[in-house]
């Protein structure tokens, strides 16, 4: 997987072979679709050969997989990082609501793509990424449960419910979001959040 055997770079020629193949699989992803995108084009953009790709990503999947693998390991590492803090729960969970918010609009291109794509993937891969994105979402519903548990938040509506409403607003941001509209990244994540939290005050 790209980062694994490439740090950092910046920019242009200068970027790692592995950053400059998985940018210039994003960005083709997102103008034509990945269905409609051929390693050839892949390779052919990114100035490098099919041996040069194939070295850093098994198959045009893996680079689908990475392309949210990347976004979901950064959520996961600030939801563990919200999780854990001494802060009370309601403030924890906050955080991590606002926060899935900030990083998908941030990675917007990324999650949009995986979740028009995600059906592409192999069965293996399809696997492998349910089980990631389930990690996160038990996570995140472990602080709803805390919450309810020690009286902070209703107990009237399940957690699993309360997590699906909360992510189903998540997932459908690339639907609507634009960088020139009203609000910024931070609003709609406060906005968001304060909704999530409304929905469990007792």
């Amino acid at each position: 997987m790209a980062g694994t055997k490439d740090g950092g770079g910046v920019g242009g020629g200068t970027k790692p072979v592995a950053q400059r193949l998985l940018a210039t699989a994003t960005r083709l992803f997102a103008e034509q679709g990945y269905d409609r995108t051929s390693v050839q084009e892949i390779v052919d953009a990114a100035g490098v050969t099919k041996g040069a790709l194939y070295h850093y990503f098994g198959s045009k999947d893996d680079l689908l997989h990475e392309v949210y693998g990347r976004v979901l390991r950064l959520q996961q590492e600030r939801l563990d990082h919200f999780a854990s803090s001494g802060a009370p729960v309601e403030q924890r969970l906050r955080d991590a609501a606002a926060d899935v918010v900030v990083t998908t609009i941030e990675n917007l291109d990324d999650a949009t793509i995986f979740f028009r794509s995600m059906h592409l993937l192999s069965p293996e891969k399809d696997k492998q990424v349910r089980a990631e994105r389930r990690r996160y979402h038990e996570r995140f519903r472990a602080l709803v449960e805390e919450g309810q548990r020690t009286g902070v938040f209703a107990a009237d509506i399940p957690a699993d419910l309360i997590v699906d409403y909360h992510f189903g607003s998540v997932h459908h941001l690339g639907t609507w979001y634009r960088a020139d509209g009203p609000l910024a990244p931070q609003q709609v994540a406060d906005h968001l959040a304060e909704l999530l939290l409304r929905a469990l005050r007792p």
